[in-house]
């Protein structure tokens, strides 16, 4: 680790701490140089495995404008879309795995969404469950019509 004031190329740990939710961990450091103290912060770097074998970071954002796609037209705020983007990354991060195919994020994003709207989840569902045909809407419509709950 370098020293951010005179660049030496070592420091020594003095202090770890985890975070609450253990994704952070927060080192105090000292250059042995300089005697400069600084504090660097350690986070797991999600990345997303493409179909085609390329890797890329994980975004958010990404995944967010993926979803308001599915959302046109429907009843969803872009506060309910930070809601659920950060719903699926913690997912994610709480898996202990940082290298994620990007067929499991559409995945995860799955179920958020079907509490969210299901016509949303419907129109993203189809996409990254390989519907085929009519029937394979008509089946989960079924299964969201019988599992929602009678107003």
């Amino acid at each position: 680790m370098f020293c951010p004031y005179c660049h030496h190329t070592d420091s020594r740990v003095l202090d770890s701490r985890v975070s609450d939710d253990g994704t952070v961990i927060r080192r105090r450091r000292q250059c042995p140089e300089c005697e400069k103290r600084f504090t660097t912060v350690e986070q797991m770097q999600l990345v997303v495995v493409k179909r085609s074998g390329t890797i890329e970071p994980f975004s958010r954002e990404k995944l967010i404008r993926g979803v308001r796609n599915a959302c046109k037209g429907r009843p969803v705020s872009d506060d309910d879309l930070a809601r659920l983007g950060q719903q699926v990354e913690d997912t994610l991060r709480g898996s202990g795995v940082c290298e994620i195919p990007s067929e499991d994020i559409g995945v995860a994003v799955l179920g958020p969404l079907e509490e969210l709207d299901p016509v949303a989840y419907l129109r993203f569902a189809s996409v990254y469950l390989h519907w085929q045909n009519a029937d394979d809407f008509y089946t989960e419509i079924v299964r969201l019509r019988d599992n929602a709950p009678v107003h």
